[in-house]
């Protein structure tokens, strides 16, 4: 594993030689999340008129790339203790609903590893009140989900897939706390089915290691993503398509994700 390099096979040295690793990475880590964090809200306006001069592109489609840039650095911080395995990310057209499994703090900044980065999440309040992030949230047309209706959040959904982007959610509303994937809320298909858009499962493994829910410290880990082919809502019919749909692509991923876990990815 990357980061961790054990000379000796003798069993106490190996006990000791994660606590030191682990707590290594976790005193290092936070420093310079800071440090990340801070430097990256000071360049932001400047970063911001660069690329709007040289790029021409739209004030969200910006501050997406842009917020990728932020998610890439927070995985250079911890690459040193990690190995990243991708699969099938290429293979993602959008525009498209990518719906990933929730394990972590850490699942939102390993999305800087996919291959594009013109997305925009659907995600509960309290990302929205971390203040040093809510701004670049709404510049981007990231979704609060519970406090944003029904037909705002279609409106906005539909003016992302116009511009090629794709919508991200976690579909389990919260992390999980056993690492066993949980039952999905039904919002992201009905979003699928009324927009006709086809859902993308992407299945996430290793960041309950690295950064356990309710937990502080950090750990080295195997981190895996590994996405899915797409699901078209039109395969389901009936008055609870959705519902439907939410079940099939549960059954999924949750079959893929044990796999993952037994073969390490």
């Amino acid at each position: 594993m990357t980061g961790i390099h054990q000379k000796s096979q003798n069993c106490p040295a190996s006990r000791r030689k994660q606590p030191i690793s682990s707590l290594f990475m976790t005193f290092s880590f936070y420093p310079l999340m800071l440090a990340w964090i801070l430097l990256s809200v000071i360049l932001a306006p400047v970063l911001f008129l660069i690329c709007k001069v040289s790029t021409g592109w739209e004030t969200a489609r910006i501050i997406r790339f842009l917020i990728r840039i932020h998610g890439r650095g927070m995985i250079v911080i911890v690459s040193p203790f990690i190995t990243l395995g991708r699969i099938d990310l290429e293979a993602i057209q959008r525009p498209c609903i990518l719906v990933v499994n929730h394990l972590s703090f850490f699942d939102g900044y390993f999305m800087a590893a996919l291959p594009f980065y013109d997305m925009a999440f659907a995600v509960g309040a309290w990302p929205f009140r971390m203040f040093w992030y809510s701004v670049f949230m709404r510049l981007a047309n990231y979704i609060d989900v519970e406090s944003t209706s029904w037909e705002e959040t279609l409106a906005v959904c539909r003016k992302v897939f116009s511009s090629n982007a794709g919508l991200l959610i976690f579909p389990e509303g919260h992390r999980s706390r056993t690492g066993s994937i949980q039952q999905f809320q039904s919002g992201a298909f009905r979003l699928a089915v009324e927009t006709g858009m086809p859902v993308v499962p992407l299945c996430i493994t290793g960041t309950d290691t690295l950064l356990p829910p309710g937990n502080y410290r950090l750990h080295p880990s195997r981190i895996c993503l590994k996405a899915l082919p797409p699901v078209d809502p039109a395969t389901f019919t009936g008055s609870f398509r959705h519902i439907k749909m939410s079940r099939y692509v549960h059954n999924l991923m949750s079959n893929e994700i044990e796999r993952m876990k037994a073969e390490k990815c």
